[in-house]
């Protein structure tokens, strides 16, 4: 057994840490990306909305309470007199005039430097003067003190012999190395995963690129959703049997971080041989030629060391179809009129109005049950309060925003509902004395976002008159269940609702053509998750994760074919369409009949 797993030893990742920082440097300044620190602490790398920002950042996720330091050494180009900077941003800004919930300091050798309320007041992420520091020798020691553990966040330092010089840029790294494969697929959820390991068992030699080092997306403990809709069915009931190999046997939202069973992912991509995985890895860039992608370029998430991997084959399982619009391919994003697929269930005009992002929160029984008074700008009352013990899909919000670009504010709003309503709740209603607040994620759980185009777009009525295609592959059985901001959440948070309700219309099992699989412009683009070409409304069903995994097979086998007979993703369809029934037939998992196939409820 061969493990392909790209994480730098501590020697390897001290050397990309110190030539991260020396890269960055005259005589006069150095650059610092928090997220390279040497020790994180208590602080997390906050990798979602780097796309925007440009960077991961660290966040002091402590639910109210404080975290440990994140902390790190390095070499000035010089002793004496500096000035340090930071990059952040007061999180409850857009909610709140006051101060924000996210201060800290940072300490040189253990030493405060400046202002001790840092991240509290910037309306935007910009750079804050922290204060002048005298170094009598060139080694210091850099460290991120979290004053209350209500999420501050730091990006970057900044150190300087000049006080109020122009702004520094982020500076990038070369390109360190370049692979290349037979298939390169971006994300690792449910999706992901199922398409790696089908490749790979078919003789693919693949690289599967994941933002965390916890595999599995929304299904992983980071989030913690649980796996959704039926597998083994008709007309390929051997699709699906991979999932049993890793799949939770435990069911729930928004439970203990051991129910999600991240280790079983990480065993199932270990044993393959065939599989390289690049984690934490981030995907920034694809490079084009003739509609086809030639190349991807990652960066690690906390060295910033970037690589360059070829393959004539790609797959985007990010969700949020990344890979794919960075490469040119035609998406959607919202929801269709009427008149464009002529579906019962749309809107007369088209809208932006999508499904929501959920950051679910529990708690549990405890002796220690203090939670401070969290007041930034919602306005919580007895009427709009919610005396629960936990958040699950339902805590809902971002429908009416942008969910690319404003990720991190949407998932900020999550994080201020659920510490605004806990502590209405704990202490203006004397509530749950007997209970703490365990558990809130500060990664969005994202339903919806823009979806690929592929040579056939899956539409209500395809599902609930169960047309049959010839190219019929994986068989969705969630309902057509689509998410509404909930009426009485609005009475009280008009435009900035948390809570939604579903509104469900069921049907039988319905098997999805593969063409829903390859971009219709992107020669050889392939797609899995909840990006794939389907309508607003067709997401519904589709975009559960046991029914993404079986997309995910399909694919893998599919880019299997790609390999043996040199073809594009079109061709199968057109040419090889017996060869991938074949594999659908026979199947690539090995049967574990301990795994649950129950069609929870939820997400």
């Amino acid at each position: 057994m061969k493990s392909n797993l790209v994480i730098p030893t501590s020697i390897s990742l001290y050397l990309l840490l110190l030539c991260f920082v020396t890269s960055c440097t005259n005589q006069n300044e150095i650059y610092i990306e928090t997220e390279s620190f040497d020790e994180k602490g208590g602080w997390k790398v906050d990798v979602q909305s780097s796309d925007v920002l440009g960077s991961p950042y660290l966040i002091a996720h402590g639910l109210g309470r404080p975290v440990k330091d994140a902390s790190t050494t390095i070499e000035l180009p010089g002793t004496g007199k500096w000035n340090l900077y930071v990059k952040t941003y007061n999180w409850t800004s857009p909610w709140s005039d006051k101060k924000g919930p996210g201060g800290f300091k940072i300490l040189i050798n253990d030493k405060q430097i400046g202002q001790d309320d840092l991240g509290t007041s910037l309306k935007k992420w910009d750079w804050e003067y922290v204060g002048e520091f005298e170094a009598p020798d060139k080694e210091i020691k850099i460290s991120l003190h979290d004053l209350t553990g209500f999420d501050g966040r730091a990006d970057a330092i900044f150190i300087c012999r000049e006080k109020d010089r122009s702004t520094p840029r982020t500076p990038v790294k070369k390109i360190s190395k370049k692979e290349k494969y037979d298939l390169i697929v971006v994300g690792g959820g449910i999706s992901g995963i199922c398409a790696s390991v089908a490749a790979a068992r078919l003789g693919v030699k693949v690289a599967l690129v994941n933002d965390y080092r916890i595999l599995g997306g929304n299904n992983s403990s980071l989030i913690r959703v649980h796996l959704g809709g039926k597998i083994c069915l008709d007309p390929y009931p051997k699709l699906g049997e991979m999932i049993k190999e890793f799949g939770h046997k435990r069911f729930g939202n928004a439970m203990p971080e051991e129910n999600y069973e991240d280790y079983r992912k990480d065993s199932i991509i270990e044993a393959e041989e065939n599989i390289t995985l690049y984690t934490p890895y981030h995907f920034t860039e694809a490079k084009t030629k003739d509609n086809r992608i030639k190349s991807i370029i990652i960066r690690h998430n906390e060295t910033g060391e970037r690589i360059e991997l070829r393959a004539p084959i790609f797959a985007d399982c990010t969700g949020d179809a990344s890979l794919g619009v960075a490469a040119g391919a035609d998406y959607r994003y919202g929801r269709e009129s009427r008149d464009d697929f002529q579906e019962a269930s749309a809107p007369s005009v088209s809208d932006s109005l999508i499904m929501g992002g959920s950051i679910q929160w529990y708690s549990e029984e405890s002796s220690d049950t203090s939670f401070p008074v969290f007041d930034y700008g919602l306005n919580i009352t007895d009427s709009s309060a919610h005396a629960i013990k936990k958040g699950d899909w339902m805590w809902e919000t971002g429908m009416n925003r942008d969910m690319i670009n404003e990720t991190e504010r949407i998932r900020d709003y999550g994080m201020l509902v659920a510490y605004s309503n806990w502590s209405y709740v704990k202490n203006q209603m004397g509530l749950f004395s007997d209970r703490e607040l365990k558990w809130v994620s500060y990664i969005l759980g994202k339903r919806e976002s823009r979806r690929l185009m592929g040579e056939f777009v899956l539409k209500e009525q395809d599902i609930m008159n169960h047309v049959e295609y010839e190219d019929a592959s994986a068989t969705t059985t969630w309902s057509i269940d689509l998410h509404y901001p909930d009426t009485e959440n609005t009475k009280y948070f008009p435009g900035n609702e948390f809570l939604t309700t579903c509104v469900q219309n069921h049907i039988k099992p319905y098997a999805i053509p593969y063409r829903c699989f390859y971009s219709r412009n992107i020669k050889n683009l392939f797609m899995a998750g909840r990006d794939i070409s389907v309508t607003h409304i067709a997401l519904g069903t589709t975009r559960v994760m046991r029914t993404c995994g079986m997309m995910g097979e399909v694919v893998g086998m599919a880019a299997s074919i790609c390999k043996e007979e040199k073809c594009l993703p079109k061709d199968i369809y057109s040419i090889y369409l017996d060869d991938l029934k074949e594999l659908m037939t026979e199947g690539v998992g090995h049967i574990n009949e301990n795994c649950n196939n129950q069609a929870f409820n939820g997400f």
